[in-house]
């Protein structure tokens, strides 16, 4: 649930985005081997690129996230700072701004084709280099889904990048990870008025986000920052926006996307990794990152704290310095 996960993940006053910008790539060929159709990609830009064009950060979204939400990072005390580097905040496909189930004119709702964390990638590659111009990256950052699509850049792109910060994020997914997006996968397709996709009006999803609100925490967490009294509000607020602004066809590509994900090659990495992950986290279970950092000898920082996915926002004072340190080794 996008919303939840803003509120919680960072910083209580947004900062202001710059303008949306768009990218026509093309066809872009699948891993499966389908077509994407006109494939577009949206994105935002901070700061400036230096004449070597050696400072660029590319910072993909997370599930349901646009690029819009990132601009809270971008700051002097925030995860990447702009006075320093040219950051690229990158809409993944299928978040209803790049091209999507939901926009697709040509291939709308199911008849877009699935795509994979690499399907992502291989699209910002192709922003990166060919419409910026831009022929090497000075790191790749994400959080949750932004971070699956790091550790995909470290292993498909290891020459393009030079440092890589999954933040809470994973190479694959284990067995929890898998059960909850299969669940949520299930509620919509076996929603009332779903009808294989087709609906002319959006189907009730309300497991959908009773799901996806559990799993972004604790239950430690929320027995202690939500007073019972306060439970039949806070129902009401997931009920009223269960799937906050996202179509339900995008929200089931995405998730599919994360299901599909196996990017755990480390041999083939040659960035500098930091590898971040919430011990705590019943969203996207942290011992594949984990595994990965330790084939590679990558640092990692291990969160604390009982707010479970939300942790970076939780620990943020902590986390911040240490990410923007190493981004300036």
């Amino acid at each position: 649930m996008r919303s939840a996960l803003l509120l919680l993940l960072f910083a209580p006053a947004f900062a202001a985005a710059p303008p949306l910008q768009t990218a026509s790539l093309g066809d872009l060929k699948l891993e499966s081997g389908q077509v994407l159709r006109n494939c577009r990609i949206g994105y935002r830009t901070f700061g400036a690129l230096n004449a070597a064009k050696s400072n660029a950060v590319l910072f993909p979204t997370w599930f349901s996230g646009e690029s819009a939400d990132l601009a809270q990072f971008m700051a002097a005390d925030g995860l990447v700072d702009p006075a320093r580097y040219f950051a690229i905040a990158v809409d993944a496909l299928g978040n209803g701004v790049s091209s999507s189930p939901s926009n697709s004119a040509e291939q709308p709702r199911m008849r877009f084709p699935k795509f994979t964390i690499r399907d992502m990638v291989t699209a910002e590659h192709r922003l990166v280099q060919d419409v910026l111009g831009i022929p090497h990256l000075h790191a790749v950052m994400g959080i949750s889904m932004g971070g699956m699509q790091t550790f995909q850049w470290a292993v498909s792109y290891p020459d393009f990048v030079d440092r890589a910060v999954p933040i809470v994020g994973s190479p694959r997914l284990t067995f929890t990870d898998l059960l909850l997006w299969t669940a949520e996968a299930d509620a919509i397709t076996e929603s009332a008025g779903w009808d294989g996709g087709n609906y002319q009006h959006a189907p009730p999803l309300r497991a959908v986000g009773d799901m996806h609100e559990f799993a972004l925490t604790t239950p430690g967490y929320r027995a202690r920052s939500t007073p019972l009294n306060e439970f039949p509000a806070f129902l009401k607020q997931i009920d009223n926006a269960p799937l906050g602004r996202m179509d339900a066809s995008d929200w089931l590509r995405q998730l599919q996307a994360m299901m599909a994900l196996d990017a755990a090659a480390p041999q083939r990495v040659k960035a500098k990794m930091l590898v971040v992950v919430a011990k705590q986290d019943h969203m996207v279970n942290p011992a594949p990152a984990l595994e990965f950092a330790a084939a590679i000898g990558a640092p990692t920082i291990q969160l604390e704290s009982d707010c479970g996915h939300q942790s970076p926002g939780c620990e943020k004072a902590t986390l911040y310095p240490r990410v923007r340190a190493f981004l300036d080794q």
